[in-house]
């Protein structure tokens, strides 16, 4: 008799952990879509919109089944970053960019980098193009080609040479972080040096970041905002992660030194 009612019991403990899982799926589900709309608008065309929604459904299933409340996270938080994270690696895995593209957008970081030391000021358009030798024109459709390798966030920042194969320059650790002060003290440096290069960007550029990351506006929204066509806000949006992916990756190299 006793037997049985245990059993009743951690059967019905079951039945209640599997409605609590179905509840933040479906909660969260609408959140896998407008991440993948966000990802997808920096992409191109031949990527589809489902495929990138199957790997968000895929990064909440891992969320659900690996969140732990007792590390001081909320599960939105988590969920945002698994359903992110299982996009991106997706896009690794597909491999959609090809090498040569790659290293243009690289040789570009370069010369934004060189040019930001040698100025002590973020460089124009034109003096950008003088460096690289090109015309305005084909500044802009390069830009417009490297989009898709800037994705996401501060988060998805690589560091090496193939973003398949590195770490990203911005960790999120999901332990509750006043445990930790080397991690309290390394998200402190982190936060002002973006902080500190995000006010250094040129005025369109930082309102671009501010709008699409901290008011999470659309890039047709922003457009609006500032009286442009959503292609040019998308270029400003490039243009501001190729230059906060010099500063971030400075601090990398001066970590290590």
């Amino acid at each position: 008799m006793q037997e049985a009612v245990r059993q009743a019991k951690a059967y019905e403990s079951v039945m209640q952990q599997e409605a609590i899982r179905d509840a933040l799926i479906l909660e969260h589900l609408p959140q896998i879509k407008y991440i993948a709309h966000r990802i997808s608008a920096k992409l191109p065309s031949h990527v589809e919109l489902n495929d990138l929604v199957s790997a968000g459904v895929l990064g909440l299933l891992d969320a659900v089944e690996k969140f732990d409340p007792s590390r001081g996270v909320k599960f939105k938080t988590y969920a945002e970053l698994r359903v992110k994270g299982a996009i991106l690696d997706s896009l690794r895995n597909l491999d959609w960019a090809p090498r040569s593209l790659r290293k243009r957008s690289k040789d570009l970081e370069k010369v934004y980098k060189e040019l930001e030391q040698r100025l002590g000021r973020p460089a124009t358009d034109k003096e950008v193009c003088d460096e690289l030798g090109i015309e305005l024109e084909e500044f802009y459709e390069l830009v417009d080609q490297i989009k898709g390798l800037n994705l996401g966030s501060f988060h998805e920042m690589a560091s090496q040479e193939d973003d398949r194969n590195s770490e990203p320059l911005v960790k999120y650790i999901p332990d509750a972080p006043q445990m930790d002060p080397y991690f309290v003290f390394h998200k402190s440096e982190v936060r002002n040096l973006l902080g500190g290069a995000i006010d250094a960007l040129p005025k369109k550029e930082r309102l671009v970041v501010s709008l699409y990351y901290y008011d999470e506006l659309t890039m047709k929204e922003i457009g609006k905002v500032l009286g442009v066509n959503e292609s040019r806000v998308s270029q400003l949006h490039t243009k501001a992660m190729l230059r906060l992916r010099t500063k971030l990756r400075k601090f990398r190299e001066d970590e290590n030194a």
